[in-house]
């Protein structure tokens, strides 16, 4: 499993990073080398009086005093030891070991972004909002979010048993999963939807799993396929996407959007956080077809971005449920010894400047789906080798989101221009 992954990595010195610019005047009673005298006053008597010596070692307290130090900030600052930054790097590159869900801290608890598509969780049928109470029996109140992940995370193979919360349910229910190589396909599903679905009108469908490194070429890739089957009015399908890269979101709205074209900005405490990102000055051109994008609350982080951008800019229409509300930046800078911190240090306001985090994107038309439609929807997408009859059969009666717009929002054929 991976960490929703809207991040802006900078590789530099933690001293480097923060002698940039001069920070904000602090009161005397927050005066840095008195709190540090403080601190190390505490170490020491850690140290020399701990009942248990072999826990006292300095790289162990101070690496445990950066994690809780990050923790306390927000549930997406943390300390990433060199391990679990390799394991982050990895995870951008669309390959770890794993039991394939994305969390987040919600509500103080561990909770489920996204099971992801093909891997062990998906097909237990975990869905987005699971809350995690027991991690192999142990209670996840207050562990922290890197700690979790480390438990989830190891070699293929290992079995992890979990005990989840389903909120809109009140179910309570046990897991035996066993991990496994998760490899990401960000972009799946590409087709056009049957006759009996779309009537007379030849409708694209494309599924975005996650944004990581290739997926807007890959997304480029299918749209030309999909273009010339004929292509009039294209569904993006951004449900459970848990996010990904910044610049990778950016690039799926150069999809669809003129060059140039501001998608989303940033600003926090500082001059240097303050960001425009915009699409390329180079696109490839492509008709203005009708679009709509499906959403929920599993779509979050790199997936509200697009959303956000293409609602407000007028280019699509969001059809599903407010998005989960993961709207803020995290910069990855690494430490010297091979250790780094995430940090929080803006929010991304979409073109129409809306905060998305905590509020999230609302659709257009807002389209609900039960606990049923919803396993329905993952069993079909996890199911093998499906006949397109049965596939047709289970969207036509288990999943309104696409529905709604195949039947009622089907293009003129002359709206598709260049």
């Amino acid at each position: 499993m991976i960490i929703p992954l809207v991040v802006c990595l900078v590789f530099a010195p933690f001293a480097g990073v923060f002698a940039q610019e001069a920070p904000p005047a602090r009161s005397e009673e927050d005066n840095g080398y008195s709190q540090i005298s403080i601190f190390a006053k505490a170490l020491e008597l850690i140290r020399q009086d701990y009942v248990d010596d072999n826990k006292t070692s300095y790289h162990d307290l101070i690496n445990a005093a950066m994690k809780g130090m990050l923790s306390s900030l927000d549930p997406h600052s943390q300390f990433m030891d060199p391990n679990d930054f390799r394991d982050m790097q990895d995870d951008t590159r669309s390959r770890f070991n794993g039991l394939g869900i994305e969390v987040s801290m919600k509500n103080g608890l561990p909770t489920v972004l996204a099971a992801m598509e093909d891997t062990p969780a998906a097909k237990a049928g975990i869905l987005s909002g699971d809350q995690i109470l027991r991690i192999n029996g142990i209670s996840t109140e207050k562990m922290d979010l890197q700690d979790a992940i480390n438990v989830l995370r190891g070699p293929a193979g290992a079995k992890v048993s979990l005990t989840l919360l389903r909120p809109a349910t009140k179910e309570i229910k046990e897991y035996a999963l066993q991990r496994a190589e998760i490899k990401i396909q960000s972009v799946k599903g590409e087709r056009l939807l049957e006759a009996e679905l779309t009537g007379p009108f030849k409708i694209g469908y494309i599924r975005l799993i996650q944004f990581n490194e290739p997926t807007a070429e890959e997304l480029s890739k299918a749209l030309d396929e999909l273009q010339k089957q004929g292509m009039q009015a294209l569904i993006l399908d951004l449900r459970n996407n848990p996010g990904g890269l910044l610049n990778s979101a950016v690039d799926v709205c150069a999809q669809f959007l003129p060059p140039n074209t501001k998608v989303v900005s940033t600003q926090g405490r500082v001059a240097s956080q303050q960001h425009d990102y915009a699409t390329s000055g180079v696109k490839k051109e492509r008709p203005n077809f009708p679009m709509v994008l499906l959403v929920n609350e599993g779509s979050a982080s790199g997936a509200e971005i697009v959303a956000g951008a293409l609602k407000d800019l007028h280019r699509a229409v969001l059809v599903g449920e407010t998005t989960f509300g993961k709207g803020s930046v995290q910069n990855v800078m690494q430490l010297p010894d091979g250790s780094a911190v995430r940090l929080t240090t803006a929010k991304y306001y979409t073109p129409g400047k809306q905060v998305i985090q905590g509020n999230g994107v609302a659709p257009n038309i807002k389209v609900s789906m039960t606990a049923e439609q919803e396993r329905s929807l993952f069993a079909l997408r996890n199911a093998g080798n499906i006949k397109p009859e049965d596939e047709k059969n289970v969207i036509k009666t288990k999943d309104p989101q696409i529905m709604i717009y195949a039947q009622q929002s089907a293009p003129k054929a002359e709206a598709v221009r260049k």
